[in-house]
């Protein structure tokens, strides 16, 4: 018996944006639609999502890549695989301004092609709506991005050289990134990529920012995302945190193209990069 259903992955996160680095996980959501007995398409394509799972966690000669599908529908408390239409019904009704951003990331990429296509279809006018964006929904995603920086941030973590949620890092320059995409990005089409830089090269083209503030932006973005991937590459896990062991540390500027002795450099050049990348962040995304 062949499956009674279309069905895709849709890559979230840094996955969707092509920007897998080492120690990530995998961002999932998956959507199918019955094109045979619906009970019989809905068991078996729960049990494709569970096997893939299985399969993805086997030891081997390369590390676990991790599923995470807590982006998708009423997030861990929702079905792992939702039908086109329970989708399209959830976000009609349902969708809140900080699943339209998550949606900024969402690349339908592997399984049926038109079911692809579909999905595309219906998240576009969510993630780039026409009319950008109400001043309440800004505040909403400022809201919620004060809230991830005060609570996310692990116990002890070092704000200047956390990459992910530190000051001027990754999560800084992706937010105002994305909040331009919402704003803007049902007028100007060259903004409608899950890319981070490639949508920071679109706002420069449409002269949403200006070319030396994205630079800046750009310049820390690269920086953080090396240095973490660096620092999984010295200590063989996954971590968002600038080390703070010495030989580690130097390890790490290695890994970046520092010389011998040049730890403290590179410390230097960090700090300086996201600080400055903070700067037009203040600017943008807050409107200080």
């Amino acid at each position: 018996m062949g499956f009674p259903a279309r069905m895709a992955l849709v890559a979230m996160g840094r996955y969707g944006g092509h920007e897998l680095g080492y120690g990530s996980d995998a961002d999932l959501m998956y959507v199918y639609d019955p094109t045979g007995d619906p009970q019989i398409a809905a068991s078996m394509a729960k049990e494709i999502t569970t096997r893939l799972a299985q399969l993805l966690a086997v030891p081997g000669s390369d590390p676990v890549l991790e599923i995470d599908a807590s982006l998708r529908p009423e997030g861990r408390q929702g079905p792992m695989v939702r039908t086109l239409a329970s989708y399209s019904a959830y976000y009609a009704k349902w969708s809140q301004v900080w699943e339209a951003q998550a949606l900024l990331r969402a690349d339908p990429l592997i399984g049926d092609p038109g079911l692809r296509a579909e999905f595309r279809e219906l998240i576009d006018p969510l993630r780039y709506p026409d009319s950008g964006l109400e001043a309440k929904e800004i505040t909403e995603i400022r809201r919620i991005k004060a809230r991830v920086d005060e609570e996310r941030l692990p116990r002890g973590a070092d704000p200047a050289t956390h990459f992910k949620l530190g000051r001027g890092g990754l999560s800084d320059i992706e937010w105002t990134i994305q909040l331009l995409q919402m704003q803007y990005a049902g007028q100007f089409p060259q903004l409608q990529t899950t890319k981070t830089l490639e949508a920071l090269a679109a706002a420069v083209e449409v002269e949403l920012i200006d070319a030396e503030d994205a630079a800046q932006l750009g310049l820390a973005w690269r920086l953080a995302s090396r240095a973490r991937n660096a620092t999984v590459q010295v200590r063989g896990k996954p971590s968002d945190q600038l080390p703070r062991d010495a030989r580690e540390r130097a390890a790490v500027a290695t890994i970046l193209g520092y010389g011998p002795g040049s730890t403290d450099e590179m410390l230097n050049d960090y700090l300086r990069t996201a600080r400055q990348a903070r700067g037009v962040v203040d600017k943008i995304f807050w409107g200080d």
